[in-house]
């Protein structure tokens, strides 16, 4: 009886040092214990940090829980020094922006997460109320820029899944200087009209992954700018919406490069642009390269491929100069379906820097049951398989 009796002690030592604790004895700190009020009018946002600093001070997993209901969260607010790596933030409510755009419109962002690690938010919607400062930048007059709804900043090993980004009144998700950000089941809506409100922006980050993402915007679906690297981007849907940007790259002298970016298993409809490189048309150090854009479906879109190097927004210090960037080892696979413009693919290359090591494989486009066309200006490649239009390369 004594051996037995030892046993079970010398077992329950070596379980208790293996597993000091388990995910379901996780501390959860529910954000209507520090004064969050779920009526959709009471600020909450000291409610949401005092939870937050809560579970960042605890040693072991934590999670920060908002129950069903609206919460305003009536200022900007940034989640940051945290001391514990393994903090969820499970949202099953809808976080509300003020209805009056002044209040955050100057603001960078209007919820951010910075220099955290190992965080994730699970769930929720959040609801930038975006309309009325869409409304006044599209009526011509003098507006706030918009904050971003989600800004992830200087951050690592980050999971936000099943998030749904409603109306933001200018981008909705930045992941900005970060490694290991993975984003799945992420939903984005916003009018087709609604002006600066891309869905995803990627920049100075690698090591991003955003896969079973629906976005509908009246900005690029997903844009990704200088600096990023290492991106994996599968099964997503696209539209309405300016497509999947690689750019504006160039605008500055000295600026970063893109490159290892693939995009599979995509769908694009009623777009502007499907998968689109741009860059400034002027001076550069910038690059992209080793990109690879298969298995996508284009439906009605105006430029299913696109490269444009001659970007020059108000005729801002770039016109009649040649883009600096330059862009090489893009793969185009497996890419069918129809373009809402007789150019299906456009590659409008830098006359300075021409565009090399294209590469077109099994590409089927029409424009309305018909052949389309392909233009070229300064590109040279090579093709593999099956191409409509016919190769201009």
């Amino acid at each position: 009886m004594g051996f037995r009796f030892n046993s079970l002690i010398l077992s329950f030592v070596l379980v208790t040092l293996l597993y000091p604790y388990d995910q379901a004895a996780a501390a959860t700190y529910n954000v209507v214990n520090f004064g969050a009020k779920a009526d959709g009018k009471t600020n909450s946002a000291k409610a949401f940090l005092s939870a937050w600093a809560a579970a960042c001070a605890a040693s072991s997993p934590a999670t920060v829980y908002a129950p069903p209901g609206r919460y305003l969260l009536g200022n900007a607010i940034t989640f940051s020094n945290c001391k514990n790596h393994a903090v969820t933030f499970r949202i099953d409510a809808t976080v509300v922006a003020p209805a009056d755009y002044g209040v955050i419109g100057n603001a960078a962002n209007w919820i951010e997460f910075k220099d955290v690690t190992g965080v994730s938010v699970l769930g929720g919607v959040l609801d930038g109320q975006g309309t009325g400062l869409w409304a006044c930048k599209n009526s011509g007059k003098h507006c706030p820029s918009g904050a971003t709804t989600l800004g992830i900043t200087g951050s690592n090993n980050i999971l936000i899944s099943g998030l749904t980004s409603l109306n933001s009144q200018m981008f909705h998700i930045v992941i900005n200087g970060c490694k290991n950000v993975k984003l799945q089941g992420v939903r984005v809506s916003a009018s087709g009209n609604s002006p600066n409100t891309d869905g995803i922006h990627v920049q100075l980050s690698s090591g991003v992954t955003i896969v079973d993402t629906k976005i509908k915007t009246g900005d690029d679906c997903i844009s990704i700018g200088p600096g990023a690297a290492n991106l994996w981007m599968e099964n997503i849907a696209c539209g309405p919406g300016h497509g999947i940007s690689i750019g504006s790259l160039g605008k500055d002298t000295k600026e970063e490069g893109v490159q290892n970016v693939t995009v599979t298993t995509a769908t694009f409809t009623g777009t502007q642009n499907g998968v689109r490189i741009k860059s400034w048309a002027r001076a550069s150090n910038g690059f992209a390269r080793d990109i690879l854009f298969q298995h996508i479906v284009m439906v009605n879109v105006q430029n299913p491929i696109f490269i444009d190097q001659h970007y020059c927004p108000n005729n801002n210090n770039c016109p009649d100069q040649a883009s600096g960037v330059k862009i090489s080892d893009v793969t185009y696979q497996d890419i069918h379906g129809t373009s809402a413009t007789e150019v299906a693919v456009k590659f409008d290359c830098s006359s300075k820097n021409p565009c090399s090591r294209i590469k077109l494989q099994d590409v089927k486009l029409t424009y309305k049951n018909k052949v389309a066309e392909a233009s070229c200006a300064n590109a040279d490649g090579t093709t593999a398989g099956s191409i409509q239009p016919a190769s201009c390369l």
